[in-house]
Parts: C-alpha cells; sequence; structure tokens
C-alpha cells in the first residue's frame, strides 16, 4: 500500500511558522526537536522542517507513506526515478527522498512499527 499522507514545507523559522498555522488555523503541533515540528490530524499530516541539512527539501515535499521501504526503493529505481537521499532514521520511522523523471523531488517513509 501506497498512501500520499504528509507534505513537508522547508522553512526558515519552525517558531514563527508553528505560530502563523496555528493562528490561521487552529493547528497543534507536535515538536520534534527545536527546528521539526509536525500537524498529526487528519487525513494528510503537514510538517515545518527548518532544519539546515541533507535532510531538508529546497520545495514542498510530498512523502508518500509505504508498508516496506527497502521495495518502495526498488520500484521507484525500476519505474525510472532516481534516489537523491538515501534511506536514513527519523522520529517516527525512516525514509528516503526521490526524484521522478521529471525531476519532481518526493519522500517515501515507513512509520515506526508501533
Amino acid at each position: 500500500m501506497a498512501v500520499l499522507d504528509y507534505l513537508e514545507l522547508p522553512v526558515g523559522s519552525t517558531a514563527d511558522q508553528q505560530a502563523f498555522y496555528s493562528r490561521a488555523f487552529g493547528w497543534v503541533f507536535t515538536a520534534y526537536g527545536p527546528e521539526y515540528a509536525a500537524h498529526e490530524e487528519g487525513p494528510c499530516q503537514m510538517a515545518l522542517n527548518g532544519i539546515d541539512s541533507d535532510h531538508r527539501s529546497k520545495a514542498i515535499l510530498p512523502v508518500v507513506r509505504v508498508d516496506d521501504l527497502e521495495k518502495a526503493r526498488e520500484d521507484v529505481l525500476a519505474a525510472g526515478g532516481t534516489i537523491t537521499l538515501e534511506i536514513f532514521d527519523f522520529p517516527g520511522g525512516r525514509r528516503f527522498h526521490f526524484t521522478d523523471p521529471e525531476g519532481l523531488e518526493l519522500g517515501c517513509y515507513e512509520p515506526e512499527a508501533g
């Protein structure tokens, strides 16, 4: 199963953006460190990524939830995608980033068994 259920926004200030979305929509965020927070309600979750590292995308990052991350990686490659960030751990699971044949960046994640 593969479900698009997560969007990650690269931000300069996680605190300022949390305040904006909280005021605008009443959203509550869970902090996963000082520079990463997620609104985890609803069918599509959204995160604010202020981390200055390779784990931060340059644009809005749609992230697809999968049951088997290694198989998803193989399938992305077989379909003509390019891996841009190899599998890595994050609080709550593991993921990788890839581009599709037109160069659009997405991520795939497998949540921790829970």
